[in-house]
């Protein structure tokens, strides 16, 4: 079954799923459903790690905003434009180049959002983390660069400042895509792929590198990786003359809307057991969490993504935020695990990078 469109978020139709604790309710079968399915942490334990410990932080993500041009029905960060006061200010984003300057080990930063180039002070922060020597990669859909005019000439600075785009195509098709996405996002995506293209992405030669994501329209597992990213080269070189560098198959994790999806459309017991089933203990030692430090729109801070969507800070004494960030402190931390994390592990694994293993 294909996700249903949304137009608004989670909380401007105010959802119960709204809320975090009342989704972690709900992951640990106290709310809605009783499902209950075999601890994470305990089976983490059983493969060998009794508590998940980092490894030196080398990316340090930022969610600089859940403002949105789309509102897509799968977004596990309930964003869309009906969110304008959760953007991250410039004291905030000045805050991290400090931290991101002083932490040796730090070599990437990740920009994602929302759109995270609707935050008013995207490109000021590009070309401070350019000056800096890191890689920057710019987690964008895609249609933001056909908006409005103010954006189109995105593939320009983003190839100016070396930036990585990774870039949300649900399928290539535009039944698929939109039925994911929203009306009219396909053909937007593929006007804009070609920007890129023409800006250098994707072409052999210039080191500009622009990477796909794909992530399934219902509840299932995705295919193999490199099976999709064949297929997605052939289909897209074929049909639209687009080139791009790697495809990267991500896991549904059931949080927000997806996890409102999966409820509404009572799939969620049986999509919560597919994951416990697909449970591979190989994942663990490279789940991005563990060399990731996720920063939120407000500065606090988060072992990932997705925990930064459930509000799970990290297990630190008195580094909660970047105002009181300590290295140290991060470094000998445990890190927080939920049931969510079964999305992580499930087969090949699942990062903000694609597969694991």
């Amino acid at each position: 079954m294909a996700i249903k469109q949304r137009t608004k978020s989670l909380s401007a139709t105010d959802n119960q799923l709204a809320d975090t604790y009342f989704q972690l309710q709900v992951l640990n079968g106290k709310e809605i459903t009783d499902a209950k399915f075999p601890n994470f942490a305990a089976k983490v334990a059983e493969a060998g790690h009794p508590t998940l410990r980092p490894v030196p932080l080398e990316i340090f993500q930022l969610n600089i905003g859940k403002l949105c041009n789309q509102t897509c029905a799968h977004c596990h960060v309930d964003a869309g434009p009906d969110k304008k006061e959760e953007n991250m200010s410039k004291a905030t984003l000045e805050r991290c180049l400090e931290i991101i300057a002083a932490v040796p080990t730090i070599t990437t930063v990740d920009i994602t959002g929302g759109a995270p180039e609707m935050n008013p002070h995207f490109r000021w922060f590009v070309e401070e983390c350019f000056k800096l020597g890191k890689q920057v990669i710019d987690r964008c859909n895609l249609t933001i660069i056909m908006a409005n005019p103010k954006y189109h000439d995105l593939p320009e600075f983003l190839a100016k400042n070396r930036v990585q785009v990774v870039s949300s195509l649900p399928y290539f098709s535009k039944s698929r895509t939109d039925s994911q996405r929203g009306d009219g996002v396909f053909e937007d995506s593929i006007e804009a792929l070609k920007r890129l293209n023409a800006a250098g992405y994707g072409q052999e030669g210039t080191g500009l590198q622009l990477d796909l994501v794909y992530n399934p329209s219902g509840a299932f597992l995705p295919s193999s990786q490199e099976q999709l990213q064949s297929e997605f080269k052939r289909q897209l070189k074929r049909k639209y003359d687009i080139v791009f560098n790697n495809l990267y198959a991500i896991t549904n994790l059931p949080i927000s809307r997806f996890l409102d999806y999966l409820i509404q459309t009572d799939n969620y017991a049986e999509y919560m057991q597919l994951l416990v089933e697909a449970y591979n203990p190989a994942t663990v030692e490279g789940l991005m969490c563990r060399n990731t430090i996720s920063v939120s729109w407000d500065g606090y801070l988060y072992d990932c993504d997705f925990n930064q969507m459930l509000d799970l800070k990290v297990a630190t004494k008195d580094s909660h935020h970047i105002d009181n960030f300590d290295i140290e402190q991060l470094k000998n931390r445990n890190i927080v695990l939920n049931q969510h994390c079964y999305g992580c592990t499930a087969g090949a694994g699942s990062s903000c990078g694609g597969e694991i293993t």
